[in-house]
């Protein structure tokens, strides 16, 4: 029986997908991680402290900072990931980010995705970790 909980793509099956759908499960993906991270360090707040603080992490404007701070130590196919994901235009821009923060953020989520879709789930820790480090 198939595994409809998590299937392993393989490298050429992800980079087939639309950056889009890369963003759409690597937005899925961070959000868990952060309201794990937030949760472990944070256990006397209230489910709306909770969000509000998850919010610091998950907004464009903040994605766009840890894209920026990490992009020197991606390799090669990681920054195509990226950049494939930072180019493609979507239909509609959230009116709380600007442009370029917007399509930075998806090139973050959609690395995000490929990561944890092909299974470098050392990989992806490491950059996850990097995204909650303080500059």
């Amino acid at each position: 029986m198939e595994n409809l909980l998590y299937r392993k793509f393989t490298k050429e099956e992800a980079r087939m997908l639309n950056p889009l759908q890369l963003a759409f499960v690597g937005d899925g993906v961070y959000e868990v991680f952060i309201r794990n991270y937030i949760l472990n360090k944070n256990k006397e707040l209230s489910t709306h402290k909770l969000h509000v603080e998850a919010i610091k992490y998950v907004k464009a404007h903040a994605q766009s900072e840890i894209i920026r701070r990490i992009e020197s130590d991606l390799t090669e196919e990681e920054i195509y990931i990226y950049k494939r994901g930072r180019n493609t235009k979507s239909a509609t821009v959230p009116k709380n980010a600007d442009l370029a923060e917007y399509r930075a953020a998806t090139g973050f989520e959609a690395l995000v995705g490929y990561l944890y879709l092909i299974n470098e789930i050392d990989r992806l820790n490491t950059i996850l970790l990097k995204s909650v480090e303080q500059e």
